[in-house]
């Protein structure tokens, strides 16, 4: 304990010589660190402290501490407008990017916006196509209803197989040597029914998927309608056609004026002409009025052939006896000229009206015995000879069809038959011709 006094004592004596030599105060001197083997000692005023290493080196690190911040503060302060500003210009930036990239945002929305309300407006049109087309064909279906109602069944005829008639027993030059086929159709302006190459396009667009393949499918279907339609007035056409064909050409292989009206037609009525399809008209449209055309024009001579003995006199199958020209009478065994022709029959069958008219004779005439005339106008006049019985009258109007008497002997006669005659203008013509017309016609 003294050896270590002793030590402090000559440490400060010698701090102190050294400090009067350097010519420094007291004071100054004092303020020296002596390092002891175990510590640290600060002389201040003659006073003496006592400082370990770990507490003299917390001091140091805390005094480095402060000074470093001080100088990073010092700096920080000094250069604090640059850093300011560098900071407010990366805030902009990012602002700025930001800012451009809501409006890109934005402008991809209204881009995306824009194709849809497109798109929608596309597809609206393209269902109000259809709708306008769908309405279309019904207005057709409507139109082409009326017309089948009007005019019979559409579908083309289907010849039957032939069946062998059985022979008569006596030859017929009218049943067997007439054998009427239809001329071919060279008149006729009839569309052409391939289907249009679109139509596999469109059926290979129905297959995909989304709105476009139900709009597809859609028009795919009305396709087919209208592919049906237009096959349904072609047939209907092509009808209409062949029959006002048939009867004209009957018509005038007859020598009837068809533009003459017959008499007691009793029509009549303002003149209203029809409007021909104007020059944007469709194909439907033209073809619809072709056929009101030739519907009109069948309607004409099925009301003249109303008037033109065509038919049979008989029922059944036509057994004739004697034609007509040129013979030997029966009686006389001399040539002469047979007015008529005679069809065989049984005593009682009945006697038919082959065109509509009226009675002009309904009585006995000398050879003819009892004999019914029938004024059917335009000239035309049809009798019947040798008949048992008489159910008619003078002046009788009498239609197609109708029973005027029975089959008899009466009058020059050898058996019981019909003499049938057909007169134009008075004149006796060969019945066969009227004859083998209607067989022509067929169910025209």
């Amino acid at each position: 304990m003294s050896h270590l006094s002793h030590s402090h004592r000559s440490n400060a004596e010698y701090a102190s010589h050294y400090a009067h030599g350097r010519g420094q105060s007291a004071a100054s001197a004092s303020q020296h660190l002596h390092r002891f083997h175990d510590g640290y000692t600060l002389v201040h005023g003659g006073r003496q402290v006592r400082i370990g290493p770990v507490a003299f080196w917390i001091v140091v690190g805390t005094l480095v501490a402060m000074a470093v911040w001080s100088i990073g503060t010092g700096t920080y302060f000094a250069f604090t407008d640059a850093v300011l500003t560098r900071l407010i210009g990366r805030q902009a930036e990012l602002q700025f990017a930001y800012e451009d990239r809501i409006a890109e945002l934005r402008a991809q929305v209204d881009r995306i916006t824009s194709r849809q309300l497109l798109d929608q407006e596309q597809f609206e049109q393209k269902l109000s196509t259809l709708m306008q087309r769908q309405t279309t064909l019904e207005r057709r279906t409507t139109a082409l209803s009326s017309d089948v109602s009007a005019t019979g069944s559409i579908r083309p005829a289907r010849i039957a197989p032939p069946v062998e008639a059985p022979k008569p027993v006596r030859p017929s030059p009218i049943n067997d040597t007439v054998i009427f086929v239809a001329p071919p159709d060279r008149e006729a302006r009839l569309q052409s029914r391939e289907l249009p190459a679109s139509i596999t396009r469109i059926a290979d667009r129905a297959n995909g998927g989304g709105l476009d393949s139900i709009l597809a499918r859609v028009a795919f279907s009305l396709d087919k309608v209208e592919r049906k339609q237009t096959a349904a007035l072609t047939d209907l056409e092509e009808q209409i056609d062949t029959k006002a064909r048939r009867m004209r050409s009957v018509l005038s292989d007859l020598g009837v004026n068809v533009g003459k009206a017959p008499e007691n037609s009793a029509v009549g009525g303002p003149f209203v002409p029809l409007k021909a399809p104007q020059s944007g008209a469709s194909a439907f449209e033209r073809q619809l009025y072709r056929i009101h055309v030739a519907r009109a024009q069948v309607n004409l001579y099925s009301h003249t052939l109303i008037a033109v003995p065509v038919r049979k006199p008989v029922v059944g199958d036509v057994d004739m006896s004697s034609p007509f020209g040129m013979r030997m009478d029966p009686f006389m065994k001399g040539p002469a000229i047979h007015t008529g022709i005679d069809l065989r029959g049984d005593k009682g069958d009945p006697v038919r009206v082959t065109a509509n008219g009226t009675v002009s004779i309904a009585s006995w005439q000398g050879g003819y015995g009892n004999m019914v005339e029938i004024d059917h106008g335009n000239g035309f006049s049809t009798r019947y000879g040798h008949m048992s019985q008489i159910d008619v009258k003078v002046g009788q109007a009498v239609r197609i069809g109708q029973t005027l008497g029975k089959i008899g002997s009466t009058g020059r006669s050898t058996g019981p038959h019909l003499h049938y005659e057909t007169r134009i203008d008075g004149e006796a013509v060969d019945p066969q011709k009227f004859l083998r017309a209607g067989l022509r016609l067929g169910n025209v």
